[in-house]
């Protein structure tokens, strides 16, 4: 049982540090953007991911309180 244990905690140890070996031994350190916005064909074709499509509507300011936040009402 010990034996089984100490094989798969070398396994995982071995699979995180291969899937890590360009974030750990680089000089830039950073996983790669995998996020839709990142991807410069997504951008050339319009598309963007619906969490950022979300957050574009409802930043929206609607022209009442515009006004009343510059007090020109």
């Amino acid at each position: 049982m010990l034996k089984t244990i100490i094989i798969a905690t070398v396994l995982l140890f071995i699979g995180v540090l291969l899937m890590g070996i360009r974030v750990f031994f680089s000089r830039k350190g950073t996983f790669p953007n995998t996020h839709i916005s990142g991807n410069k064909a997504m951008q050339e074709r319009g598309i963007s991911c619906a969490t950022s499509q979300e957050k574009e509507l409802h930043r929206h300011i609607s022209p009442i309180e515009e006004m009343i936040k510059q007090d020109n009402f």
